[in-house]
């Protein structure tokens, strides 16, 4: 089993910071946090002083993945693991680690180029929070949400990921017809808790920028997701994919475009997993109902 217990933030670079304050604040209903850069924005949604960093910058990408251990011990096995498998660790000193609001923190890339950042002894906000919407996100034990990464290099992705990190295998979809010619291509989901996935891989001609497929943040009601969407609408933001409950997770969930060409999942009523009697499946539909793609432009990870 993984010492990683969840997906801790994720802390990402934009051309348009007010833009995506919009998005997330105005739309999403994050509450605004605190942070070390004055131009920053650092999104709140639960006692964490952060979950999600937007940095002003040159580009829009994804500057680092933050998955949470237990503690100094739990790190230090990561460390040993990812060193291990002949890739380089960077053990950041106090300040580093202070700016990312943790204890301590190591870095290295993935297969990928994907930056990761592991730490523990997250820094917490006590004060209330006060999202502007009145909604509640669902993190705790299950972490922030989920990312999904695009690789071109998937094969060895997705063995770093589950044979180094230890992320377990949660099933996959196939990518095109059943009868094409040549090997499979698959999205592959991966856990750490009982949310269904932290992590997915997607085959991408390229994991430059924006680095990033999506990320998904859940809250407690199907009522917060209907009036985030109608919210995000009259803001004119982009809605990639309609309302829709998933196969794999059961999320009820949209997705909206965000600046750099990519999207943001929001949804409700994800399934938990029980460990004890779960297997990987392969799902051949993405969606029960819903999620129209249809209006949809291409992801930048795919252009």
């Amino acid at each position: 089993m993984t010492d990683i217990r969840g997906l801790g933030y994720l802390r990402i670079q934009t051309k348009d910071v007010p833009r995506w304050r919009e998005l997330v604040v105005d739309g999403l209903g994050m509450a605004e946090g605190s942070g070390p850069e004055p131009d920053g924005l650092y999104l709140r949604v639960d006692e964490r002083r952060s979950r999600l960093i937007v940095l002003p910058g040159d580009t829009d990408t994804a500057l680092a993945v933050g998955w949470e251990v237990r503690d100094q011990f739990a790190l230090q096995r990561v460390r040993e693991q990812v060193e291990k498998s002949g890739v380089t660790v960077d053990v950041l000193s106090e300040e580093e680690s202070r700016y990312r609001d943790a204890e301590q923190v190591i870095a290295f890339d993935d297969p990928s180029g994907t930056r990761v950042e592991v730490f523990f002894g997250p820094v917490l906000d006590h004060s209330p929070v006060v999202t502007p919407h009145g909604g509640r996100f669902v993190t705790g034990a299950q972490g922030l949400g989920h990312v999904v990464l695009p690789t071109p290099a998937f094969e060895e992705a997705y063995t770093f990921y589950t044979e180094v990190l230890g992320f377990l295998p949660r099933g996959a979809i196939r990518l095109g017809p059943a009868d094409a010619p040549g090997p499979a291509r698959r999205v592959r989901f991966m856990g750490v808790n009982q949310r269904h996935h932290s992590l997915a891989l997607c085959p991408a001609p390229h994991s430059g920028e924006p680095g990033m497929v999506h990320l998904m943040t859940e809250v407690d009601t199907l009522d917060a997701v209907g009036q985030a969407l109608d919210r995000l609408g009259k803001l004119g933001f982009s809605i990639s994919s309609t309302l829709g409950r998933h196969t794999n997770d059961r999320m009820v969930s949209f997705y909206v475009r965000a600046p750099g060409g990519w999207d943001l999942e929001f949804g409700t009523e994800g399934m938990l997993v029980d460990e004890t009697h779960y297997t990987a499946e392969e799902i051949t539909a993405d969606s029960y109902w819903g999620h129209d793609w249809s209006g949809s432009e291409p992801l930048a990870a795919f252009s």
